[in-house]
């Protein structure tokens, strides 16, 4: 989850590289986001395979806010989640195309069937080249509020 009560809105991409077995590993964080309230990363590249850490519906980051909900409903969270991984993948130089698989967590089961519309109209809208990634949908606890989080891997080139 990228939740943060202390916003640091403004941190830019690569929060650290790191070279392990001759191939860099970057950390990425888009300039929308806030830094992670514990040691993880948005986002991390090494060589073509970028890791996108769970995302919720947070707005973007503002400088001394905390992280706001997009909304209470699942249609405004999950809009913005997929605004949330779709950032951490641009930074990190991928596409929805490069998306292998994709996990999505939901706080409630009754969720699933509204969740999967939303999701099946917001990639007819993307205009994948590709054939869609591969999806797991889970059942968790979120911190209060949040409805869904959602994560990605995706391979570049």
């Amino acid at each position: 989850m990228s939740e943060n009560p202390q916003n640091t809105a403004g941190t830019q991409s690569t929060g650290g590289t790191e070279k392990t077995g001759g191939t860099e590993k970057t950390a990425i964080t888009p300039p929308t986001h806030t830094t992670p309230p514990a040691k993880f990363s948005h986002g991390v590249r090494k060589g073509n395979i970028l890791q996108v850490a769970g995302q919720v519906g947070f707005l973007p980051a503002e400088a001394g806010k905390a992280p706001t909900p997009a909304g209470p409903t699942l249609r405004e969270q999950t809009l913005q989640t997929f605004a949330n991984v779709k950032a951490v993948l641009e930074e990190g130089g991928a596409t929805w195309d490069d998306v292998m698989m994709m996990r999505v967590y939901l706080t409630d089961v009754d969720h699933f069937a509204e969740m999967n519309e939303i999701y099946n109209q917001y990639f007819e809208e993307q205009g994948l080249k590709a054939p869609a990634a591969a999806r797991t949908t889970v059942y968790v606890g979120l911190p209060k509020g949040l409805l869904i989080e959602i994560d990605a891997l995706a391979v570049l080139g």
